[in-house]
């Protein structure tokens, strides 16, 4: 898990020095921040097709870079075409195959995040797949804070819960989503965040964090460390599945 700058671009000494920490710690799954490459759309009230095109442009340059890294697996977002609108794409990279796991569904519309004039879903569903040998379930950002979803999750089978995020500068309603995500579906959540403040002065919270099935923390980022590795064992999520309050029927 990470916390990826405003405005990363794919090339450059920012992702190379990002690029190199990942190499060193060689994780066998790399959990992104939300569509972690270039300015943040939905800061704009309008939509703004060139500014989307650049963006989608600029998320396939970023593509590249991601299976540069040479990973097992990795998981993250892009903006992608969707209509008269684009769709955010959570996706996997697995030895250089690109599958799109998951469109964000839920969108929020205020200032800095109006998701709802710029996003559509293209992609019905919050389905389970297997990635780099966990089954993963995605909630993108806002999604998290939907217990339900975590809830089935757990229920369809899923181990770890990846979320990668793009939120603002309040941690710990985020913090509070993530330990209920777990607690209800007994899986392990990891969720990434953008951090920093833009020249326009929109200010993202960085906090990427990790909880045990149980609900419990297990690591977070630090101003020293914005890139953390965590041990992940699925069977102590489907050991957690039969527990409280996972086991309760609805």
């Amino acid at each position: 898990m990470m916390e990826g700058p405003v405005d990363l671009s794919p090339e450059g000494a920012t992702w190379e020095g990002i690029a190199d920490r990942i190499g060193e710690l060689a994780p066998d799954l790399l959990v992104t921040n939300e569509m972690p490459f270039g300015p943040w759309l939905a800061a704009s009230p309008s939509y703004d097709p060139a500014l989307a095109a650049e963006s989608v442009r600029l998320h396939e340059a970023g593509l590249e870079a991601l299976a540069a890294l040479k990973l097992p697996a990795i998981v993250s977002s892009r903006p992608v075409p969707a209509g008269a609108r684009l769709a955010n794409e959570a996706f996997a990279l697995q030895g250089g195959r690109y599958t799109p796991l998951h469109h964000k569904q839920y969108f929020p519309e205020e200032p800095g995040f109006f998701e709802a004039t710029w996003f559509r879903c293209a992609m019905d569903g919050f389905e389970v797949f297997e990635v780099g040998g966990v089954r993963v379930g995605v909630q993108l950002c806002t999604e998290l804070m939907f217990n339900e979803r975590a809830r089935r999750y757990g229920r369809d089978g899923a181990e770890l819960i990846v979320a990668p995020r793009a939120s603002g500068a309040s941690t710990s309603r985020w913090l509070t989503a993530g330990a209920m995500a777990a607690l209800v579906s007994g899986c392990y959540v990891v969720s990434s965040n953008r951090a920093g403040r833009t020249a326009q002065g929109q200010v993202f919270g960085g906090m990427a964090f990790a909880f045990q099935p149980d609900g419990e923390p297990l690591a977070q980022s630090t101003d020293a460390e914005s890139i953390v590795a965590i041990e992940v064992d699925p069977a102590r999520s489907r050991a957690q599945q039969a527990l409280y309050p996972c086991y309760v029927r609805e």
